[in-house]
């Protein structure tokens, strides 16, 4: 299969499906990494694409694209940034797309969520995956990464500038990452999980 990620920004992917993409390499599937912004207004976008690309050699997807988007500026540029996501679907053809949930407190998430609505609106298999910004997410797709996970905060701590940037004191993204797959393993009843609200998502019968 060919898969796309979709994200906002820089580690937005690793957190929000990455033990699941992790796996579906191991299993011999094409994975690829739409990232929209640099991400700059979270730090200097030279070192985050290094960090980004440091990622990628732990991911190992087939490929990585970047977007020419300016962190934190995504919502006026609903139109563009909609056919841009459709030029890329055309070009991959995934069989499953994974992109940020829309109902999130940053703005960039929130954007980039709408214009995928409308540019997967021919795609089979749309998931949405949390952030740490996420708001009133509820997955009923779950994905057990018990064998991927230490991989995936590995993957996470690629992302070296951000590790401690969550606002919340005395907790790196590692440690919500672990405590999110934790409690999402619950829910999925499994011990470490991450949890997906399908836009659309079709069963094989």
């Amino acid at each position: 299969m060919n898969i796309l990620a979709i994200g906002a920004h820089p580690d937005d992917i690793e957190f929000g499906c990455g033990g699941a993409l992790l796996q579906y390499i191991r299993s011999g599937h094409d994975v690829y990494l739409l990232i929209m912004t640099e991400g700059h207004k979270g730090g200097q976008a030279k070192l985050r694409r290094a960090e980004q690309k440091r990622a990628a050699e732990i991911i190992k997807p087939r490929e990585v694209i970047w977007g020419s988007y300016r962190d934190t500026e995504l919502s006026p540029k609903m139109n563009e940034m909609v056919q841009d996501i459709e030029v890329i679907l055309d070009r991959i053809q995934p069989h499953l797309t994974f992109v940020n949930y829309g109902e999130d407190t940053h703005q960039d998430h929130r954007a980039l969520a709408k214009a995928a609505v409308s540019a997967t609106r021919y795609i089979k298999n749309v998931l949405f995956y949390e952030g740490p910004t996420s708001q009133n997410f509820s997955p009923t797709v779950f994905v057990d990464i018990r064998e991927t996970l230490e991989e995936k905060l590995q993957v996470l701590l690629a992302h070296q500038s951000q590790v401690m940037k969550t606002n919340i004191e005395g907790l790196s993204i590692v440690d919500i990452s672990r405590s999110t797959a934790v409690f999402r393993g619950i829910s999925g009843r499994v011990q470490y999980a991450e949890g997906f609200m399908p836009l659309r998502m079709f069963m094989k019968i």
